[in-house]
């Protein structure tokens, strides 16, 4: 099974699509979700993905109004108000991503997000890991008939196999499902990457990915010689900068490094058939007995 993310195909057999999640480190800042965008292409990256939350829907008027220092004010709302974009930063987000050949999408949090970002036409939507149990949302997500792709941190498999059947219900085809362990930054005994191969026998049709939050690059790259199809990672102009998600992001040297070494997992892995090399043959004649 292979999932078509606008002009690319995502699956088994294909290049592992690497998706940059800007999301919230982009600090409500155009130029600098710009800078990340140019990032993300110069590395090689599929796509770039934001986050997009009605904030007076998805939190409750307590967490609001709890105290919170941030460049934006002294609370939460102020802090969470200062990290979205509005429509027209979107715009030009949506303009700036054409120009550099470049897809974005968002996950959306809320019905009203929903709406909002489907005024852009994305390829796809993505169900953020909190939402997962959200029966109304992914409803109402699978409605606007673009494949989905389905982060499962914080999540069993009783309650992944719930979410896939709630989608199936309605009738969503292009489905890929990822791997995830929702803690910034994630510790590495905590990361798990063999269930990216139980996943895929539970769903043998359906592309298995995977969404890393820890530090470094090297198990990212593990999860793509596992299987992932799809491998995001956050990015980042300097991890020090204001941000709960920015220790848990690569750098630009990072992520030209997880993309590079992604591209090379099939020439490493091979075909799997037993040989002699021809290269080996001097030094079979050199040294064999």
């Amino acid at each position: 099974m292979k999932v078509r993310i606008g002009n690319k195909l995502v699956g088994d057999g294909e290049p592992i699509f690497v998706v940059a999640e800007i999301g919230i480190n982009a600090n409500g800042d155009i130029l600098l979700a710009k800078k990340l965008i140019d990032m993300a292409v110069e590395a090689g990256c599929g796509a770039v993905k934001f986050q997009k939350r009605t904030i007076e829907k998805v939190y409750t008027q307590e967490e609001l109004e709890t105290p919170r220092k941030s460049p934006w004010g002294a609370t939460n709302r102020e802090q969470k108000y200062g990290l979205e974009f509005n429509r027209s930063q979107y715009k030009s987000i949506t303009r700036y991503c054409e120009s550099n050949d470049i897809m974005w999408f968002a996950s959306c949090w809320d019905k009203e997000s929903v709406d909002f970002i489907a005024q852009f036409d994305p390829p796809c939507y993505k169900i953020a890991f909190p939402t997962l149990t959200d029966d109304r949302l992914l409803q109402y997500i699978a409605s606007k008939d673009k494949p989905i792709i389905l982060s499962t941190g914080m999540s069993t498999l009783k309650q992944i196999e719930h979410a896939c059947g709630v989608l199936r219900g309605a009738e969503v085809d292009e489905l890929i499902i990822l791997h995830c362990t929702s803690t910034y930054p994630s510790k590495l005994e905590e990361l798990n990457l063999n269930v990216i191969q139980q996943l895929k026998k539970i769903y043998p049709m359906t592309p298995i990915g995977y969404s890393g939050h820890e530090t470094g690059v090297s198990s990212s790259v593990v999860a793509g010689a596992l299987g992932a199809c799809l491998v995001e990672r956050h990015i980042t102009l300097d991890r020090s900068m204001y941000g709960s998600d920015q220790a848990a992001s690569l750098e630009p040297r990072g992520l030209q490094v997880l993309v590079r070494d992604l591209k090379e997992i099939p020439l490493i892995l091979g075909d799997g058939i037993k040989k002699v090399y021809d290269s080996e043959l001097p030094i079979i004649k050199k040294l064999r007995k």
